[in-house]
């Protein structure tokens, strides 16, 4: 695999041509991409004989890796106010469309897409990614914007609007974009949809159960643990949410333990569902919840 300095610097070279990014933004990719791309390994070279994709290859890697990185700088776009409002709008018009954006300062955008759709193994993946960025935007608008207003959701509606802002959907879709791993034909498997839907709800629900203090302490509102304190302060938030995210990963697992996926599914979905453990409690910026990780907030 592409050595980290190297693909570092190819992230760094690249998301610098978006206004505010960050190098937290390309750390946290090249970590969380190499976690991911790390636990499949073994299945994806066995899916390279038939999709002809080199699980090596830095092109692919380096795409992927830029990818997770737009995640992360379009969720502090919308939490931290990096941009301006609308040049955030021409933004999430120009990703979910795979259109240049209109205004200066964001060229890596047109950049991205247009490597994304020239590398797609189906082009039915791109037209979904592009799909999945538009949900994506969508919920992190919706989420800031109940949390700044008067009106309150409930756990349903927030964990419902949790599950596309997540992103895990753009993950999976950019995976399958890139090393040919049919998500566009699978995803007429009703127990595929459902494993999708299953795994990004555990995601939501471990985010926030690890971003919990951390979230309170900077009056972060956008966090199911405290969404449900304001509304039952009595409650035992902690554990009615740890039920929660042991019951979704029981369902999953009894999904997965009766369905038959390609590999590399079965791989990347434990893979996701282990990432508390694994990955949020090793970050030295994004993802620590104790005061050395300098005061930010785990992403939504």
């Amino acid at each position: 695999m592409i050595q980290t300095e190297r693909a570092l610097q190819h992230v760094l070279e690249w998301g610098h041509s978006l206004t505010g990014f960050a190098d937290e933004h390309a750390v946290e990719a090249v970590r969380g991409g190499q976690y991911i791309l790390q636990r499949i390994q073994p299945s994806l070279r066995d899916t390279s004989t038939r999709s002809g994709r080199d699980p090596q290859d830095e092109t692919l890697i380096v795409a992927f890796y830029r990818e997770l990185a737009l995640l992360f700088w379009l969720d502090d776009c919308n939490d931290r106010g990096l941009i301006a409002s609308e040049q955030l709008a021409a933004v999430e018009q120009a990703l979910g469309q795979g259109l240049p954006c209109a205004l200066p300062g964001f060229e890596g955008c047109a950049v991205l897409r247009a490597s994304l759709a020239a590398l797609a193994y189906d082009r039915r993946d791109y037209a979904q990614l592009l799909d999945h960025t538009r949900r994506y935007c969508a919920a992190l608008r919706a989420g800031h914007a109940q949390a700044a207003g008067a009106g309150r959701w409930s756990y349903a509606e927030y964990l419902h609007n949790g599950i596309d802002s997540i992103a895990y959907a753009n993950v999976f879709c950019c995976l399958s974009l890139l090393w040919g791993l049919d998500m566009a034909i699978l995803r007429a498997r009703p127990a595929f949809r459902q494993v999708l839907r299953l795994i990004s709800a555990i995601g939501r629900l471990q985010n926030d159960l690890h971003g919990r203090d951390k979230d309170r302490s900077v009056g972060e509102a956008h966090n199911a643990a405290i969404l449900l304190l304001q509304c039952y302060p009595a409650m035992p938030v902690v554990e009615f949410l740890n039920d929660e995210l042991a019951g979704h990963t029981r369902m999953l697992h009894r999904v997965l333990a009766e369905e038959r996926f390609p590999a590399p599914w079965g791989p990347l979905i434990e893979a996701m569902a282990a990432i508390r453990a694994q990955y949020y409690q090793t970050s030295t910026s994004r993802y620590r919840s104790d005061a050395a990780g300098g005061g930010q907030r785990a992403p939504a």
